[in-house]
């Protein structure tokens, strides 16, 4: 942590956006690996996650948080909560807007909120791969018109573009300062954390309507299994976690005809933790109905809002 150039900067930028604006997967592509699971349903992101970006002349600490919306549940409001909190103190925003849909009541909601932070604002334009340049540069015009933005930078996440001049700018938006992470971090979620949202990410494929947002993961219990004596294989990390939704029949869904569906589940959350620990796993998952969690402060709580 001492061996930084003088003029070495780093600071907070709060990633902020109605759902689906392709936050998480900006966040993942600045950071250079994945750290926050995307999905195509809106409102996959329900907390707010930090990923570090190292480069030589600076450190990013981008703080991707939930989705700005009407809230239908105290679920929704307590999202809401977080991403005010996480605008607190930060040293720039980057306000995402997809290139591929106007500006909406929703942005211009969003914009005069993280205007009271008093932060320069960035205004990142997701998913240019989906846009013509035509529609691109009108897109452009029109958000430089909803607010004097200290950078309109169009990227798209997915192709590699532009990401990497993004970070140039807010760098030079941040406060001279020493790193305030080490080098070897790129996120402070703890590995329960990431496991947890990783096996949410598996079992959201594929659901529709508001299946989404019944789903909420827990890890009960990870124990490393030694091998057996002369066994230079690394050992098996053996993870219990619960899938709760709100109602029995959900729980059908989740399961699928024969348990199928959660066969498939476990298949993919397997491959994606194992890929995170650098080791074999073994995955035990179950169902279990909380009838309204959403709605039920308590559960909130045990669920981690």
């Amino acid at each position: 942590m001492t061996d930084f150039p003088e003029d070495f900067k780093a600071g907070f930028v709060s990633v902020v956006g109605r759902p689906n604006a392709g936050k998480s997967t900006l966040m993942n592509a600045m950071v250079g690996t994945k750290i926050a699971i995307t999905a195509d349903q809106p409102e996959t992101t329900r907390r707010v996650i930090r990923g570090i970006v190292h480069r030589d002349d600076g450190q990013l600490i981008l703080v991707d948080t939930p989705g700005v919306h009407r809230p239908r549940t105290l679920l929704g409001q307590r999202l809401n909560d977080m991403v005010g909190t996480a605008l607190a103190d930060v040293d720039a925003v980057a306000l995402c807007m997809p290139a591929d849909e106007s500006a909406g009541p929703g942005d211009r909601f969003i914009l005069d909120q993280v205007k009271k932070a008093g932060a320069p604002i960035v205004a990142v334009l997701t998913k240019t791969d989906k846009v013509t340049k035509e529609a691109l540069a009108e897109r452009i015009i029109e958000v430089s018109q909803m607010h004097e933005f200290a950078q309109i930078v169009p990227v798209s996440a997915v192709a590699g573009e532009q990401v990497d001049l993004l970070g140039d700018l807010l760098i030079e938006l941040m406060p001279q300062s020493p790193p305030l992470y080490p080098k070897d971090t790129i996120t402070d979620e703890t590995e329960e954390e990431l496991i947890a949202e990783l096996i949410r990410e598996a079992a959201l494929v594929g659901v529709r309507e508001e299946l989404p947002h019944s789903i909420a993961v827990v890890v009960e219990e990870m124990i490393e299994r030694p091998r057996k004596k002369g066994d230079e294989r690394p050992p098996v990390m053996a993870i219990n976690a619960h899938l709760y939704v709100e109602r029995p029949s959900q729980k059908g869904i989740v399961i699928g005809k024969g348990g199928q569906r959660m066969k498939k589940v476990g298949q993919q959350a397997r491959h994606n933790i194992e890929r995170l620990l650098g080791q074999p796993v073994y995955l035990d998952l179950h169902v279990k109905v909380a009838k309204e969690w959403q709605r039920d402060p308590k559960m909130l709580g045990r669920l981690g809002f």
